[in-house]
């Protein structure tokens, strides 16, 4: 039986590439959550998008006098926008969450020594987007609403 030794432990090879492969597992659960996320970024853009151009046509057909009515198309944008939004912080709290548990699973197991924890998780740079579109929606539901900001 072969072993390898690391740093004050001795490892059998079998063991010690089992160690490897459970900790190869945990990031590829942190990508699939990672995939998860950008699932629900595409979603809740397509909602906040279709929701804001919905808003925005039938404010700019009522300046125009083309239309006389539309505060019930503005209110269904405006109810998309905040569907989008609020999915959107819900799937942000969701991803949190789960990294949260997976990395404390990821320390109980290194304690326990079933796994190495030698390699970081590194920011996701899907929370930081999904983080960005977040603002964004709130400064287009907020234009939307009182007709002030950038869009």
């Amino acid at each position: 039986m072969r072993t390898l030794e690391t740093p004050g432990v001795k490892f059998d090879v079998n063991t010690e590439l089992a160690a490897r492969r459970t900790g190869m597992s945990f990031q590829r659960t942190r990508m699939s959550a990672d995939r998860t996320l950008m699932s629900v970024i595409r979603t809740s853009l397509s909602l906040i998008s279709f929701g804001f151009t919905i808003a925005q046509i039938f404010q700019k057909l009522r300046e125009q006098n083309v239309i006389t009515g539309g505060g019930s198309a503005r209110r269904f944008g405006l109810a998309l926008g905040a569907l989008g939004i609020g999915m959107l912080i819900v799937g942000i709290g969701y991803h949190v969450q789960y990294m949260l548990d997976l990395r404390r699973m990821r320390r109980s197991m290194a304690a326990e020594g079933l796994v190495h924890a030698e390699s970081v998780f590194p920011a996701s740079l899907t929370l930081i987007t999904a983080l960005l579109l977040l603002v964004i929606g709130v400064a287009a539901i907020v234009s939307m609403l009182f007709h002030v900001g950038p869009f």
